[in-house]
């Protein structure tokens, strides 16, 4: 509801920068609902709290039209840990509906975290619980999820990845853990 209310308030400021022409009143009243649907098919995006770079991939079944069916590595470094990437490997249907957005990819992904820095560094307490990342995996109702959980005991990092639809998720999921030194301990809330 939030997300639906602050993308109609973009539209909003966009309708009131468009000049009134009485020549493209029609066209521009369709790049407008254009736009519209746009930002509401990808207002997921505008939500992530970090961003993935793509690191490779790797093509598994061809398809003819569109882009082939892949397994992709993405890597983003966690916002809130300064020194810590976390890479994740999923599957991307491809073909022409993959092409364009419409494919739902499938559920499988796996993660790994480490430390790539020289040291780790927090820019502020950390949650017990907290999504670090998350990405469409269909148009509207899919999405996978990086959860990073705070181990304080053990003084590390837990990042798990796992995907939810709007009514029921999967229970396929992948773990990982980056320990911290002791001499460096977790600021946790």
């Amino acid at each position: 509801m939030h997300q639906e209310k602050r993308l109609n308030r973009i539209v909003n400021q966009i309708k009131t920068r468009i000049p009134n022409r009485s020549v493209d009143d029609r066209a521009s009243g369709r790049a407008i609902i254009f736009l519209h649907a746009l930002l509401i098919a990808g207002g997921v995006a505008v939500c992530t709290p970090a961003a993935a770079q793509q690191i490779g991939e790797v093509s598994t079944v061809f398809r003819f039209l569109g882009k082939n069916d892949r397994i992709v590595v993405e890597g983003f470094d966690d916002p809130k840990v300064k020194g810590v990437t976390c890479y994740v490997s999923r599957a991307r249907i491809g073909g022409i509906k993959g092409s364009v957005g419409l494919a739902e990819d499938k559920s499988e992904a796996s993660i790994a975290c480490r430390q790539v820095g020289d040291s780790v560094s927090f820019t502020e307490k950390l949650p017990a619980q907290e999504d670090v990342f998350t990405e469409r995996l269909s148009l509207v109702f899919k999405r996978l999820h990086v959860v990073r959980v705070v181990d304080p005991v053990r003084n590390a990092l837990v990042y798990m990845t796992y995907s939810d639809r709007l009514i029921e998720g999967s229970p396929q999921n992948s773990v990982t853990a980056v320990a911290i030194p002791r001499n460096n301990p977790i600021p946790h809330k």
